[in-house]
């Protein structure tokens, strides 16, 4: 299959760039600089830019592109957050509606969409999604996909949570404290933490390309979810430290802003489009995830 790739350069980027070129896929990576090989393709999302031309025939449109979230939400960054993913997606679906024959149409998009904490509730893609700055970027991104579907696409948004590999930044910031003696829980730890394992994450990216009747939200998450202290006991188990330095949640709030409640607010979500379609992890629970990403 010929994929079209916004991201590339990010960790999620390279991972499915590797994974597809591996197994014999053609990947057209999108840049925002001059081309420097051939299968770059210069395109400029701000300004809605991309030659339809230049992308041929693809079977694939995939955005992985979005600005990290991890930095403090001041008003200029929240722009920059909300328009890196709904200009790149927008951009991506306006030329999917311009090519002879219809791609898929997939972005990453981001279980935080649901709420900010929602607590023991199950939530399944047919859950509504919460209030809150995420929430309504959320809407926004998978809203931008809107014209491709019109225009006959399949598309599909991938509400991901956090993946699990040793060389992605997320995980190497979650493992840090374990690695230096002084993990703990985060908050009172009873909170959902909403997990996936990077080779169940290219799996399902691709399961999703592949599947003609797999369109809409599609949770990325384990099947079995994990709370954020049985996640911290799994990841000190596996690199054999301790977990005795739990982490107040009023520290955290002081330091991270509204950030925090991506760490410290409950998302129970369960990968039901997935399941109901037969995809089996590799790694359904916290321990086999995070047992895959420190033996990466």
């Amino acid at each position: 299959m010929k994929y079209v790739l916004a991201g590339a350069s990010g960790f999620l980027g390279k991972a499915l760039t590797r994974d597809l070129v591996a197994d014999g896929h053609q990947v057209l990576r999108l840049v925002r600089r001059t081309p420097a090989n051939a299968d770059e393709i210069r395109w400029d999302p701000a300004r809605g830019e991309l030659d339809p031309a230049a992308l041929g025939t693809p079977d694939v449109l995939v955005n992985l592109a979005g600005a990290n979230i991890g930095r403090p939400w001041t008003p200029t960054y929240r722009k920059t957050i909300r328009e890196s993913r709904v200009s790149t997606t927008a951009t991506l679906a306006s030329v999917a509606t311009q090519l002879e024959r219809r791609p898929v149409v997939i972005t990453q998009s981001g279980i935080g969409g649901y709420g900010m904490d929602c607590g023991d509730r199950i939530l399944t893609e047919d859950s509504e999604l919460g209030e809150g700055f995420l929430s309504d970027v959320v809407r926004l991104w998978e809203g931008a996909l809107e014209p491709a579907r019109a225009a006959g696409c399949r598309v599909a948004a991938l509400r991901t949570g956090v993946v699990l590999d040793r060389n992605a930044p997320a995980f190497q910031l979650l493992s840090l404290p374990f690695r230096l003696g002084l993990g703990g829980r985060l908050g009172s730890g009873t909170q959902y933490f909403p997990v996936i394992s990077l080779i169940d994450w290219l799996r399902a990216v691709r399961f999703v390309a592949e599947h003609d009747t797999l369109s809409g939200p599609v949770n990325l998450s384990l099947p079995v979810p994990t709370t954020n202290e049985d996640f911290t006991q799994a990841l000190a188990t596996a690199l054999h430290r301790p977990a005795f330095l739990p982490v107040p949640g009023f520290l955290m709030k002081a330091a991270l802003g509204e950030f925090v409640w991506e760490l410290l607010g409950s998302k129970r979500a369960l990968p039901t489009r997935l399941q109901s379609h037969n995809f089996t992890f590799h790694h359904p629970t916290a321990p086999t995830a995070i047992s895959a990403a420190v033996t990466s």
